[in-house]
């Protein structure tokens, strides 16, 4: 379930929720996109990786699929942007954007898409039996607005097993979601070096 997917278990919970038909695109009267969009993290501001240099993908328009298995139905519709980043191994990361109308509505995006991870083991583990999903939080971070940190942890009946780490924060009317993953437990998660890179998620968006 690393980001740059494998054929186990999120791959599968991603494509479930991609199959429930969520339309993330830009609907009718929202916002448009600013003349100089918000800034993405680059692939040195990433957790370092023991082993491998992480590489950054180009920045492109949509909601990321790497995100589905915990933002998939119920994520609003907005002008998304994303950035996919991996390293030569099993390791994933990906950051998403989006611009809303007011300050107002981006602390509502912030507060649904938190919640959203907030519950997304439980969801994992009511719609497949199979997989022990469980979530945990890490705290808040003072950069702008603020920035909330958490960790999922799944574990398939075949006996895969995957962490990741998923943030939210926002600046104003602008949010940003980052993800990391590769598959281990909680004690394989760089708790302290992700804190940074959402940090530096937030403090570069303008």
């Amino acid at each position: 379930m690393p980001m740059r997917t494998r054929a186990t278990t999120l791959t599968a919970l991603t494509v479930a929720a991609l199959a429930l038909g969520t339309a993330l695109t830009a609907p009718a009267g929202a916002a448009p996109r600013k003349a100089a969009p918000p800034t993405f993290l680059a692939a040195s501001e990433l957790p370092p990786h023991p082993s491998s240099a992480w590489t950054a993908g180009p920045v492109a328009d949509g909601f990321p699929v790497e995100l589905a298995y915990c933002l998939g139905e119920g994520v609003p519709a907005y002008d998304y942007r994303h950035r996919v980043f991996h390293t030569d191994l099993d390791t994933g990361a990906v950051q998403v954007t989006v611009v809303t109308g007011s300050a107002a509505k981006g602390k509502a995006l912030a507060a649904l898409l938190d919640e959203e991870i907030r519950t997304c083991a439980d969801r994992i583990e009511q719609s497949h039996p199979d997989v022990e999903a469980t979530g945990r939080y890490y705290g808040e971070l003072p950069v702008e607005e603020g920035a909330k940190v958490h960790g999922l942890h799944t574990e398939a009946s075949w006996g895969a097993t995957d962490i990741h780490l998923l943030s939210v924060g926002r600046d104003g009317k602008t949010v940003t979601v980052v993800g990391w993953g590769q598959m281990g437990d909680f004690g394989d998660a760089p708790v302290g070096a992700f804190e940074k890179t959402t940090t530096k998620a937030v403090d570069k968006l303008y």
